[in-house]
Formats: structure tokens, C-alpha cells, sequence
């Protein structure tokens, strides 16, 4: 089955191009009765929109939602959500004199080499602009955890080149992410990392990155002890996203370094007879089934392919050649592929808690 779609009881199938008409995603199986309509989506695809900065891509797009299907009278009917975007600011004679042109390390070759054929309009479905669809759907599982449990799917940039932050997560928050254009909640670090990215645009080059991700108040008891475990499917839903190429889960690395008796997390009761634990180096879930802890992660981002520095390539001919791309892109996707793992985190435990509620009813 062609990979176009993710999740299986709260499903969702993104479409469209990145120079095409528009950019969409239909939702399956959200549950009827939840209050929404574009204002509840909107915010989030405005965090990840581009022209927001200095320090992303210059294409101006508003990124407009529109619910075409599944909600009446404000609010969702249980059936398909189409939501759709309209491309307003789509050039895709910047790239016509690549499309005989293979980009280092993109999926340009790729592509060609499983269909046959692409769409060199700003990549296509290769593009990033494809995770919009996953933003606008993020957002209504985003809506749906927080009201049901008060759950929050919340990251941001800890980490641009070898410029690193070590704000703690408990002095995190979504306004605090926010306030900086980089999303580091760091404002020191945050200031650093903004003039290394200025630095690199302006060499015409890219820089990669780690996005910290972190889920508040997740409902226990989800995820599927196998093949399904909850971390495996959090792995799979950051790996899915462009450039990244890395993911760690709890402690992850860092825990070889570690004997059992310092990385185990020991039980204890509070004083409302609540289980808990006084660490959490297991990352919220034990056996891949959430134990109700804050869940945390790591995802690594490479730099962008697509850079105006001159580079060695080679054509579909097989003839050498040199590459100086043009058009519009991100120096580092970090900044707004923040939303993007809150999007996917949300989406993977929206869909566990609705396997988990099928069964055990």
C-alpha cells in the first residue's frame, strides 16, 4: 500500500505538491462531538508557514485552512475531515534548470529511481511542504488530548551545529518556545544559535540540528507491548519527517554509559496514594506502554540538500555537472519543524488512545 498515510484508527492521508495546486490532508477517524473549526488549526500552520523570519525561507505563503467535509454545526460528525490549502506563492520556474539535475543527498535520484519519473517543481511530494497536511492534522489530536486529559505535545530547538541549550524541561512552555524566531526557549543560546544560521544563509550553505520533543500529562496506559510499543511508533512518525535522521527516546545514548542500579527508575508512592517514579530515565513508557510520566525524545535533523553553494553532481544522463541551486529555502528546518514533531506526537498518541479505548472497553 503506498505510503501516503499514517495511523490506524485515528488515520490520516496527506496530498499534494509543493508548486502544485494545494496541499491536503484527510482525517479518519476523529471522534464525533469535539467543538472545531479553522481558528483551532490555523495557529499551527502559521508557526510552521514560510517567510516568518529571517531565518527561513523567504516564499510568502498564508497557509489558509479551509474544513471542506466532517464537521457540521462546529462540530466533527465522525466521518472524513478534508482539510485543504491552496499554494498562492508557488515559482516553479526556479527550478527548471534542475530538472535534468540531480541535488546532493536529495530525492531527486530517488524518486527517479521508484517511479520513473518526478515532479522537479520544488521536489514535489519530496518536499517539506507536504508536512503542512500533518500540522493542520496534528492540530485537531492536539485539541482532542488537551481537553480529554490536558496532554501537551510540546518541543523545540535544543541544538543548532555545536551550539547546544541546557534548559531543563520543567522551564519549558509553549510561550517561551515561541517568543524566539530559532524556537529555542534559551534566549542566550537561542541568540547564538539565530547568528550561526544568519552566518551560514549568507554562505550560502545549510546546518542541521536536534529538536527536543517532550508530551505533558500523556494517558496511561497506551501503546502496544510488540511490534506497536509506544516509543516505536513515536520513532517511526519522526523518522517519516523531512531530513531527519536521527531519534533517541528517554535517556536514549546517554544510558550506556549507566549501571542498572542508576538508570532504573524506582517506584514510589505520593502522599494521595498515587504510583510514581522519582526519576524518569525510561522516557515515560515501560515495555512500550505509557506509565503516565511525562514522555520525552530527541529527533536529529540534517542540514538542508538544497544550497546555493556551488557543488559536484551529476545530471540523468550520467554526465558530470556543477550545481548552484536557486530558489527559495530554509537555511535549517529547525525553527519550524517544531511544530511539525508536535504534530507527529500528537497524531501517534491520539491513535494509541483510541486502540487502547477499542480494547478495553
Amino acid at each position: 500500500m503506498p505510503g501516503n498515510s499514517f495511523g490506524q484508527l485515528f488515520r490520516i492521508t496527506t496530498f499534494g505538491e509543493s508548486h502544485g495546486a494545494a496541499v491536503g490532508v484527510v482525517v479518519d477517524g476523529c471522534p464525533p462531538g469535539l467543538k472545531l473549526s479553522e481558528k483551532d488549526i490555523q495557529p499551527e500552520l502559521d508557526r510552521r508557514k514560510p517567510g516568518q523570519s529571517k531565518i527561513t525561507t523567504p516564499r510568502k505563503e498564508s497557509d489558509t485552512i479551509h474544513i471542506m467535509s466532517g464537521v457540521f454545526q462546529g462540530k466533527t460528525t465522525g466521518t472524513p475531515i478534508l482539510l485543504i490549502t491552496f499554494n498562492k506563492d508557488a515559482k516553479p520556474s526556479d527550478y527548471e534548470a534542475m530538472k535534468d539535475i540531480y541535488r546532493p543527498s536529495h530525492a531527486d535520484y530517488t524518486y527517479d529511481l521508484k517511479y520513473g519519473l518526478r515532479d522537479w517543481r520544488g521536489s514535489g511530494r519530496a518536499s517539506a511542504r507536504e508536512t503542512l497536511a500533518r500540522v493542520a492534522a496534528g492540530a485537531i489530536a492536539k485539541k482532542y488530548l488537551f481537553e480529554k486529559f490536558g496532554t501537551e505535545c510540546l518541543s523545540y530547538v535544543e541544538q543548532v551545529g555545536n551550539i547546544k541549550s541546557n534548559i531543563a524541561l520543567d522551564k519549558v512552555a509553549k510561550v517561551s518556545i515561541d517568543k524566539s524566531i530559532v524556537r529555542c526557549p534559551d534566549k542566550v543560546t537561542a541568540d547564538k544559535m539565530i547568528k550561526l544560521i544568519e552566518k551560514v544563509k549568507a554562505d550560502g550553505d545549510s546546518i542541521g540540528g536536534i529538536v527536543k520533543g517532550f508530551i505533558k500529562n500523556p494517558p496511561p496506559g497506551i501503546g502496544e507491548p510488540v511490534f506497536d510499543k509506544l516509543p516505536a511508533d513515536l520513532g517511526k512518525a519522526m523518522l517519516s519527517i523531512n531530513a531527519v535522521k536521527g531519534f533517541e527516546f528517554g535517556s536514549g545514548f546517554d544510558g550506556v554509559t549507566m549501571r542498572g542500579s542508576e538508570h532504573n527508575d524506582r517506584f514510589t508512592v505520593t502522599s494521595n496514594n498515587k504510583i510514581t517514579a522519582s526519576t524518569n530515565n525510561a522516557g515515560g513508557t515501560l515495555g512500550g506502554i505509557s506509565t503516565g510520566e511525562n514522555i520525552y525524545f530527541r529527533v536529529a535533523f540534517k542540514p538542508v540538500a538544497t544550497i546555493s553553494k556551488e557543488q559536484k553532481t551529476v545530471t540523468r544522463s550520467a554526465k558530470h555537472t556543477t550545481l548552484a541551486a536557486i530558489g527559495r529555502h530554509d537555511p535549517c528546518v529547525l525553527p519550524r519543524a517544531v511544530p511539525i514533531v508536535d504534530a507527529m506526537s500528537a497524531l501517534v498518541i491520539m491513535d494509541h488512545y483510541l486502540r487502547h479505548k477499542a480494547q478495553n472497553l
